[in-house]
């Protein structure tokens, strides 16, 4: 079964990849994969520096991500300028880890899922949901972001309700990690019966 995890910026999805692979499930976060796609020799280097210039590169010849956000958060074409590069790059890294054939339950979690229209490629789809004022504080608190900072993050993204509806279950994460990871036990219990009812 192919699994993805999706869900809200500041809502927990990092917590609770950690809790699935504490639960025995093989993890690998689209996050991560646009890391290594923009470290120094990755994959997208050379097209970004065509599209952004130079100075959107740091001295070490990665990807100034930093500057880079200032500029996509800002700009729709240049955002969607970004995807265009990434998008085809991050999709092939998760379906080829999502096809796997080692017997472990593989975990694609993937941010902007319903935004890129990634949903069909995945058999079943976990949301993680947070109130609004939630990830706002979360992003002000542990990220360092303005209120206007926070929002323009928010209004970048699908709302994560709509997320949730469109989702096959919904762990919510507006309390404490205790809760959440009883949150995730639950999820794990449903997919365990999706599974096997699968086979």
């Amino acid at each position: 079964m192919k699994i993805a995890l999706t869900g809200g910026i500041a809502c927990g999805k990092s917590l609770v990849a950690r809790f699935l692979r504490e639960l025995g499930f093989a993890v690998l976060d689209a996050d991560d994969v646009v890391h290594e796609l923009e470290a120094p020799g990755g994959a997208a280097i050379p097209a970004i520096a065509s599209v952004f210039g130079r100075e959107a590169l740091s001295p070490d010849g990665g990807v100034d991500r930093a500057r880079l956000a200032q500029t996509v958060f800002a700009d729709a074409s240049a955002r969607r300028s970004l995807e265009a590069i990434l998008h085809p790059l991050v999709r092939a890294r998760m379906l080829a880890f999502a096809a796997g054939t080692d017997g472990v339950s593989r975990v694609s979690v993937i941010p902007l899922l319903f935004e890129s229209h990634w949903e069909t490629d995945y058999d079943t789809i976990l949301c993680v949901s947070s109130a609004t004022e939630t990830q706002i504080g979360r992003m002000m608190q542990t990220r360092g972001y303005t209120r206007v900072q926070a929002e323009a993050r928010l209004a970048a993204q699908m709302p994560v309700a709509e997320k949730a509806a469109r989702a096959d279950w919904t762990i919510h994460n507006d309390s404490t990690k205790q809760q959440l990871k009883a949150e995730v036990q639950r999820c794990v219990a449903w997919l365990v019966g999706r599974m096997e009812k699968a086979i």
